[in-house]
């Protein structure tokens, strides 16, 4: 597994129906190029569930940097 070779230790989602990239909106259009593609997205979800931000994860070099960013910004504001 995937998971297993990576060394993670916690579940990862395998969207074959593509239902879920529906419900948050990742599809892409079919007629694009990389239709068969998920578009990489990850988001901040807080305890009560809500996605209080979404990334595009085109942006691998400055990904981490924000996420952290903004998670500090929204635990000082509670």
């Amino acid at each position: 597994m995937f998971r297993d070779a990576q060394g993670f230790t916690y579940p990862l989602l395998s969207d074959l129906d593509r239902r879920v990239g529906r419900t948050y909106e990742v599809v892409r259009a079919a007629d694009h190029q990389y239709a068969n593609f998920p578009e990489r997205f990850s988001y901040l979800i807080d305890p009560a569930g809500i996605v209080q931000r979404a990334y595009n994860v085109s942006d691998v070099a400055g990904h981490a940097a924000a996420v952290l960013a903004d998670l500090a910004e929204l635990t000082t504001e509670k």
